[in-house]
């Protein structure tokens, strides 16, 4: 199957810029020598700025939503740039509520308001349907969104999903831990994928979350999915993805297990997966219609 997809993906690649184009782009994979959409401003009434890059294309479209505490110029966000860009097709990233460019302060925001974010962007600036790819706490949204908007949502792509976690890693923790936090107002959890090495969670923040749990019931997301997960994360464990891949409805659901494969999934091998699948996804989508 992977060989297949490799294939497809090249053959795309070669109809839409032409011969070579595949020795260029995988050099700028591991280069990482990009050039970049520009970043632009929209306004919404009594909320914070978001910042985003868009390119117009063709439809589907590709939505990139980072993990938490992360933003759109990370090395799988530049990555789809490219191969959107390659292929012609529309492609949205953009930053949360208190994340990179946009306005807002990141400690006072929850998974509620975040969620309004992909969904304000998913209505006012991405233009007809879209594949969703959700990094971490992304792959959360990802979902949160594909049950708001299913009209718009053609197909998912999780990595590394964070579906539940904060709520389900805070109750899995020893009652005397717990209580420990409670005490404190914040629950402090270690981190590789970080500069500080620990991420702060306030009893707040996890008591907002409780509100968009999805994995006690059945998950009402009927288009494809894809779930790539790292054996090695260290963050978000793996079963969470076969989890999803449980309770969701749709009867196309397919997980890729990295063996070697860590939270942040951004070694280059990880990132051709993740562009490989969704190749293949638009592939199939196209092919559909």
């Amino acid at each position: 199957m992977a060989a297949a997809v490799l294939t497809h993906w090249r053959r795309g690649l070669f109809q839409a810029v032409g011969n070579g184009a595949v020795g260029l782009l995988s050099t700028k994979f591991i280069q990482g020598a990009r050039q970049k959409s520009s970043v632009q401003y929209i306004s919404r009434p009594d909320l914070p700025k978001l910042a985003y890059r868009r390119i117009k294309g063709k439809s589907p479209g590709v939505v990139f939503l980072p993990g938490y505490g992360s933003n759109m110029s990370g090395q799988k966000a530049e990555a789809l740039q490219d191969f959107c860009k390659s292929l012609g097709h529309s492609y949205l990233r953009f930053d949360y509520t208190g994340h990179g460019a946009s306005e807002g302060v990141f400690s006072e925001g929850t998974i509620g308001t975040w969620k309004k974010d992909v969904l304000f962007m998913l209505d006012e600036v991405a233009e007809g349907p879209q594949i969703l790819v959700g990094s971490g706490m992304g792959g959360w949204l990802m979902l949160l969104a594909a049950i708001a908007r299913p009209e718009k949502t053609k197909a998912l792509v999780g990595i590394s999903t964070a579906a539940d976690h904060f709520v389900t890693a805070f109750k899995s923790l020893p009652l005397e831990a717990r209580k420990e936090f409670e005490d404190k107002g914040v629950w402090t959890i270690p981190t590789k994928s970080n500069e500080e090495g620990i991420y702060s969670v306030s009893m707040d923040f996890l008591k907002e979350a409780e509100n968009h749990c999805i994995l006690q019931s059945p998950i009402p997301i009927t288009c494809p999915v894809r779930l790539i997960h790292g054996l090695k994360d260290e963050d978000v464990p793996w079963h969470i993805s076969m989890q999803v891949a449980e309770r969701v409805l749709s009867a196309d659901v397919d997980i890729i297990l990295r063996r070697h494969g860590q939270h942040r999934m951004a070694e280059k091998d990880d990132v051709k997966l993740m562009v490989y699948t969704i190749d293949d996804l638009i592939d199939k989508l196209t092919t559909m219609v």
